[in-house]
């Protein structure tokens, strides 16, 4: 069997991009939703720094619809 390869994080923050886009949100939305700075979010998209492994599971949950 083989193993399903594991979402990189450079993955997750390109989809988190098409996220952002697609329903028209902007950084500084996407960045409360996220309970981070806007200047954290604009870091992660222009891939100056990635998320923690807290942050990342938060843009896990959003990206899956359970982030309210």
């Amino acid at each position: 069997m083989k193993e399903e390869k594991k979402e990189t994080i450079e993955e997750l923050i390109e989809q988190l991009e098409i996220y952002r886009l697609e329903n028209r949100i902007s950084q500084q939305n996407l960045a409360n939703q996220l309970g981070v700075t806007y200047a954290t979010v604009s870091h992660w998209l222009n891939r100056k720094s990635k998320p923690n492994k807290i942050q990342t599971y938060q843009i896990k949950k959003l990206l899956n619809g359970q982030n309210k």
